[in-house]
């Protein structure tokens, strides 16, 4: 990886080999082969005949060797490797296949979001970028996550307080997995973005500086979710179990808008507690 732009080639590589060494030959209905296999997975000329492609070409491909697949072999590679939804976006995005919009680069909140925000109010909630950079929040997510009017706007990045900031090392229950969706969303970003320098010094800085990160970086999983729970110790409210929904909206496809509600009775009397005036 390196800390300027995306290395297409390089990634491109390393995602089809990690996606075929993945696979399970016996789910393909393949013939045994007299050879016994010395690596997981199918074997390049197995791909091959699946993608309807030469071995030579999936070679040259995860060697890195410059190639720029049409979009029609994309796809035919990611029918062949069982590539999920967002595992076809990623490689459709790194193979420069993917249409997109003009890569204007968000730092400040739509103002009908900023209002939207404040609107949905007592519900916390905030905008962020494709870096998770925090871009509006409403009180009640100050009360919830912390103050982010108190840090320098380099640290207003929900996955930087998540790995670097020492009060949030324990914030949530299940750090691991909040790290993990996390680094998907940043890898499928760093795809999308490849000229985004920030982010690309982002994930160099996480990287360099948190063991966990630079481990889970390289597991190359890109499944985003939008949904779902997080539990998180807080200093004052205790033990909250909080339900999340992340909204994309049409007219802003850079932002994205968090909405958190309580997942449980007893949670939703200690936000109410928490956020109340």
């Amino acid at each position: 990886m390196t800390t300027s732009t995306v290395d297409r080639n390089q990634e491109l590589a390393a995602f089809l080999r990690s996606r075929r060494e993945r696979l399970d030959p016996g789910d393909f209905g393949l013939p045994a082969r007299r050879q016994a296999r010395r690596t997981p997975g199918l074997r390049r000329e197995e791909v091959a005949e699946l993608a309807g492609v030469s071995v030579d070409y999936i070679v040259r491909l995860e060697q890195a060797r410059g190639l720029r697949p049409s979009a029609a072999v994309v796809e035919a590679l990611a029918r062949a490797l069982r590539l999920a939804a967002d595992e076809r976006s990623y490689l459709f995005d790194l193979a420069q296949q993917r249409p997109r919009d003009a890569d204007e680069l968000v730092t400040v909140a739509a103002p009908p979001l900023v209002g939207l925000v404040d609107d949905l109010s007592p519900l916390p909630a905030m905008v962020l970028n494709h870096r998770y950079d925090i871009l509006a929040w409403n009180a009640e997510l100050t009360r919830l996550l912390g103050d982010f009017d108190a840090l320098p706007p380099s640290q207003r990045n929900s996955m930087w307080l998540c790995l670097m900031h020492p009060r949030m090392r324990d914030f949530y229950l299940d750090r691991e997995r909040m790290v993990r969706e996390g680094i998907a969303h940043l890898r499928a970003a760093w795809a999308a973005h490849p000229d985004d320098r920030a982010l690309a010094g982002l994930i160099a800085e996480f990287t360099a500086g948190n063991e966990d990160f630079a481990r889970m970086w390289g597991e190359q999983d890109v499944k985003v979710n939008g949904r779902g729970t997080k539990m998180m110790r807080h200093p004052e409210a205790g033990v909250l179990a909080m339900r999340f929904e992340t909204l994309r909206p049409l007219e802003d496809p850079d932002h994205l808008l968090v909405i958190y509600r309580a997942a449980t009775a007893e949670s939703k009397a200690a936000l109410d507690r928490l956020t109340a005036p």
